[in-house]
């Protein structure tokens, strides 16, 4: 009796439905190293680190792969803005109470995700120094997190309630830039009118200051509508 042949898939056959090949997966992997080098880069050094070369070598890989998966820095920060967790998302803000937020008075929901962007900017090295960044020049990178930005921007104002006598964007811009600023000026800066910007006392002092007068417009808005002015 003849052994059963082995059969072979021809050579440069596709590979089976749903596998990647080895080459897809060593992409893959090299771009996220890539990615998460000019994260690092970021956080630790400022923007004014990054550069071709610098992310290479931070990435431990040939720069020409920079060029070849992303064509150059412009791409490569447009990616990074999209695929890089560059910016808080709704379920970060809630602070572990997103199931309940639709649920929550408008009030306390404001409340919440106000002082809840506060702290997760505080938390992000990478948010902080494209921020400050932001504020010194436009380029591909930041002007793609701008847009991401004001992308989920509108989602969170989508949620809150009509308010017909109330500009709650412009509440929002004010408190939330507030808070951008000042943990931005903590870096060269620690006192602000008294207020220590780099310890957790400080900070609970202007949380709750951003909690009143979000708890204040709110009392104002609600008025505003009863009194139809």
């Amino acid at each position: 009796m003849k052994p059963t042949a082995t059969r072979r898939q021809p050579r440069g056959s596709a590979s089976p439905r749903g596998a990647r090949s080895p080459g897809s997966r060593d992409r893959e992997e090299t771009k996220k190293r890539i990615l998460a080098a000019l994260g690092r880069l970021l956080a630790s050094k400022g923007s004014k680190s990054l550069g071709i070369n610098a992310i290479a070598r931070e990435a431990r890989i040939d720069k020409v792969l920079i060029y070849r998966y992303f064509g150059g820095l412009g791409e490569l920060y447009r990616v990074f803005a999209r695929e890089g967790d560059t910016f808080p998302g709704l379920s970060e803000l809630a602070q572990g109470r997103l199931p309940e937020l639709s649920s929550l008075p408008p009030a306390e929901a404001a409340r919440l995700l106000l002082v809840g962007f506060g702290r997760a900017i505080r938390r992000r090295p990478v948010t902080r120094e494209m921020m400050r960044w932001e504020l010194q020049e436009s380029n591909p990178l930041t002007d793609a997190i701008a847009r991401e930005r004001e992308r989920q921007a509108q989602q969170w104002l989508n949620l809150a309630p009509e308010l017909p006598h109330a500009d709650f964007a412009a509440v929002v811009s004010i408190l939330a830039g507030a808070q951008v600023f000042l943990i931005l000026r903590s870096k060269t800066v620690r006192m602000y009118n008294g207020i220590d910007l780099r310890s957790e006392d400080g900070w609970k002092r202007i949380e709750g200051a951003v909690a009143l007068l979000s708890d204040l417009f709110y009392q104002h808005a609600m008025i505003s509508q009863e009194n139809g002015s």
